[in-house]
């Protein structure tokens, strides 16, 4: 990566910024990739393995969504702020500053999956690829699972979340030492925490405003705008090739993401063996290369086009 150009910049939305980054040649042979980031309310860093891809030769753009990382930070805005469209427009004007919509590839990690898929259904002419890591289909599915998981958590665990979600005391340390517990198991595996991803739940920390507004306080505990969501009846819609990811010890089970598998009509499905939310990070070298087959594999067929 040594050698990758790398540019920032900013995409102006509305009143707001939206911050950006390029590695590789934007004009290069390859369909640019746009890495959608989790949470909602997560930054770009934990999803930073993903520029990678550009050592294939194509350009690889990352962006924290509004109200997070370097984007303009919105802590006073409430809950109705923060929907599903807000970011879809959000996506719309950055591929438009970047003069890459009738040509581009998305690859959305977890919340980002979840974000790619509703701009996916919309069957916009340039989306060429899609790329779900790691996301649900539908919330209901992925709170009952999470809370299959967590019951497989020792009882003291158990105990101590269920405590403090009683008592609405969440930020106590015993109650975040005991979500730590899931997070480590089926969030990500490797110990200590990666620093880009160190990066990204400690910004959540300084500013949960879309989490808590979209999501709630953890990934098991939804009582944020988003928990009856669903695209499950919509993916049918999606009509260009598609590629999911999940891990083997992902809090995205097998139930969770089957919905893209059974109703996605051009769609293969990786899983990773040593890994949980996060093979990016967890067996970085694989998926990398997985994902770049996956793209290359497009050129091959002549579903790849240069901008």
């Amino acid at each position: 990566m040594a050698d990758m150009t790398i540019k920032e910049g900013f995409a102006p939305f509305g009143d707001y910024q939206t911050w950006y980054r390029i590695t590789g040649d934007l004009h290069g042979p390859g369909t640019p990739l746009v890495i959608l980031h989790g949470g909602p309310g997560c930054t770009h860093d934990y999803v930073d393995a993903f520029k990678d891809i550009a050592s294939t030769g194509r350009a690889v753009i990352h962006y924290d969504q509004l109200g997070n990382g370097k984007s303009t930070r919105l802590p006073h805005k409430g809950r109705d702020f923060w929907t599903v469209d807000l970011f879809l427009s959000e996506l719309d004007n950055l591929l438009a500053h970047l003069s890459i919509k009738n040509n581009y590839a998305l690859l959305g990690q977890s919340w980002g999956g979840m974000l790619a898929a509703e701009h996916a259904v919309r069957q916009p002419a340039g989306l060429k690829a899609l790329i779900i890591a790691n996301s649900p289909a539908d919330m209901l599915t992925w709170v009952n699972e999470a809370n299959r998981l967590r019951e497989d958590l020792p009882a003291d665990v158990q105990a101590a979340l269920l405590k403090h979600e009683e008592a609405g005391t969440l930020k106590d340390p015993e109650y975040l030492k005991a979500s730590r517990a899931f997070y480590d198991r089926h969030v990500c595996r490797i110990t200590p925490w990666p620093e880009e991803v160190k990066r990204t739940f400690d910004a959540i920390d300084a500013d949960p405003t879309v989490y808590h507004a979209m999501n709630g306080p953890t990934e098991f505990h939804v009582i944020g705008t988003m928990k009856d969501w669903t695209i499950v009846d919509r993916l049918e819609l999606i009509n260009v090739p598609a590629l999911l990811i999940s891990g083997k010890y992902d809090e995205a089970t097998p139930l969770v993401v089957k919905p893209y598998v059974d109703n996605v009509p051009d769609i293969s499905w990786s899983v990773f063996e040593e890994s949980s939310h996060m093979p990016h990070v967890e067996e970085r070298m694989a998926c990398m290369g997985c994902i770049a087959g996956f793209l290359d594999k497009l050129v091959v067929t002549g579903n790849e086009f240069a901008a």
